[in-house]
């Protein structure tokens, strides 16, 4: 399984980066995971990722809680954070899925550290770690 989190924009706070980065090395115990910026004039995500299930972050998205969230990780996955100005109209009308962390507002680098997390969370749920009880 691979799970790709890329995000939208630069990290302003090197410490919110660094906890997302954490969660991400610790779910190469159980995927091969990588975690980048892309700039969407040069990134496509369907050229660069033709087979992967494009999961994308979005406030009008489905609310998940932690098991229904485990429940995408039966493939590879990508996983996309909107910059200030969110995502692309025409990149959320293709996305196989739309999912929101919350419906609170909150920065774009703590969203990368929940969901990091989450992926964390959902990986070593599925490989029945203790962390997720």
């Amino acid at each position: 399984m691979k799970v790709f989190l890329y995000y939208i924009g630069k990290v302003r706070d090197a410490h919110a980066n660094a906890m997302a980065e954490e969660y991400i090395k610790w779910s190469t115990r159980y995927a091969k995971c990588e975690m980048r910026e892309v700039r969407p004039e040069r990134f496509d995500p369907w050229t660069q990722h033709p087979s992967v299930t494009k999961v994308f972050l979005d406030p009008a998205g489905k609310a998940m809680d932690s098991a229904k969230f485990a429940g995408l990780f039966d493939r590879d996955l990508m996983f996309l954070i909107g910059g200030a100005d969110g995502l692309p109209a025409a990149w959320l009308e293709r996305a196989d899925a739309l999912v929101s962390l919350s419906a609170m507002t909150m920065p774009h680098e703590l969203a990368r550290v929940v969901l990091a997390e989450q992926i964390y969370r959902a990986l070593a749920t599925l490989n029945g770690h203790p962390y997720a009880r």
